[in-house]
């Protein structure tokens, strides 16, 4: 592992949102000299992703304001940016990164930030109106034709799913949630907490259809109008939005000889082969891979440091929040689906609560809904905190 601040050293970057950004500016920051390039498939300079299915989708933020820096800060960085490029190969042999419009950037430490690509259903047809949400592009064409529409359809109730329902019902459009799980959210909360989800889109006028599989869409001229359900009932809509989860994007990395196991393998220093890092949602750790903004922060720093030989594990509790109507949703740590839910402050029926997600004698989790200190506070019983 290099060990020192040497300006013969070239860093690359692939992927510029909030992972690979924060690599660039935590390296400046702690004085390395070196060369750094940054590349980043999407035309647009690093920006937040967290606002697109909320504020960006229902138009009370312009895009401008996703930004993560500003001009003068990107431009003070001195990193060189190649964006609207896509990288297409990894020699790790050569230690070059091909990208798909010829050129070959060398690298002495290559840093993975590619994030997610969207995952889509089995057969999923190309029809005008049958959409995804991962870029702000998305968002903008998302939002322009929410404009024009009046039943929108959301297959997928996972995190991204709920915001857009929230979104688009906020908005005055009638909405149905769909869902193969027993409640929305169920991977993140589980069954128990994810009906109490499901309570506040009911109670803003959603459409909730959980245990129901798409077997189908519909549409008439090349655009979408609706769906099937595998029962054979049929739900109208004049938008459809599929947000079933995502993969990480590793197809460029296919043969490089990297173990592309569910996103990128690393070790605890978030190392995957001899000068090779990975950050964010793309990275898999010895303790999984989270995909959460906090996280591919957390990870970036530590990486770029891990870079500039600390040689320090990464260590972190996984968070998550999300905001849907008037709820802010926010989660230290991972729920279990064995967990006991039990809850300290308030109570399900509760505007506000706190609760801990327990297994056994460990707590596992601190979950807060409308509470943001107290849920800051019970925090610190998370087991893992104390060790």
């Amino acid at each position: 592992m290099f060990t020192g601040l040497g300006a013969a050293l070239n860093v690359l970057i692939v992927g510029a949102s909030i992972g690979g950004l924060t690599v660039a500016e935590v390296l400046r920051r702690r004085g390395f000299d070196g060369a750094i390039t940054l590349v980043g498939e999407e035309r647009h300079p690093p920006y937040d992703r967290p606002p697109l299915s909320k504020q960006v989708l229902t138009g009370s933020w312009p895009a401008e304001r996703t930004r993560l820096l500003g001009s003068d800060a990107l431009d003070g960085l001195g990193v060189e940016w190649v964006l609207g490029r896509r990288a297409v190969h990894l020699d790790r042999g050569g230690r070059v990164v091909a990208l798909d419009d010829g050129r070959r950037l060398p690298y002495d430490r290559l840093v993975i930030a590619t994030g997610l690509t969207p995952r889509l259903l089995p057969g999923q047809p190309v029809l005008d109106g049958l959409r995804t949400l991962r870029t702000i592009d998305d968002a903008l064409a998302l939002r322009g034709e929410l404009k024009d529409a009046a039943r929108v359809a959301v297959v997928g109730a996972g995190v991204l799913g709920c915001e857009v329902a929230a979104g688009a019902r906020t908005l005055g459009l009638e909405v149905t949630l769909v869902d193969p799980a027993p409640a929305p959210m169920a991977r993140h909360l589980g069954a128990r907490l994810g009906a109490l989800v499901a309570r506040t889109h009911r109670g803003h006028g959603v459409d909730v259809r959980v245990s129901s599989e798409v077997h189908a869409f519909t549409g008439t001229a090349g655009r979408v109008d609706g769906l099937e359900l595998t029962g054979g009932e049929k739900i109208r809509a004049d938008l459809v939005i599929v947000t079933i989860g995502a993969i990480p994007a590793t197809g460029w990395l296919i043969g490089s000889g990297l173990d592309l196991s569910d996103g990128v393998t690393c070790d605890a220093y978030g190392q995957a082969a001899p000068g090779v890092y990975a950050v964010g949602d793309v990275a898999r750790f010895p303790t999984g891979r989270v995909e959460s903004r906090t996280n591919a922060t957390e990870q970036a720093v530590a990486v770029a440091g891990n870079i500039l030989g600390d040689e320090r594990p990464f260590s972190s509790i996984p968070y998550f929040w999300t905001d849907q109507y008037d709820v802010k949703l926010q989660i230290h740590g991972r729920i279990g689906h064995d967990d006991r839910i039990r809850w300290i402050e308030g109570e399900p029926g509760a505007g506000r609560w706190v609760a801990l997600a327990e297994n056994g004698d460990e707590v596992t989790a601190a979950i807060g809904w409308k509470h943001a200190r107290g849920v800051r506070l019970a925090r610190e019983q998370i087991s893992a905190l104390s060790r």
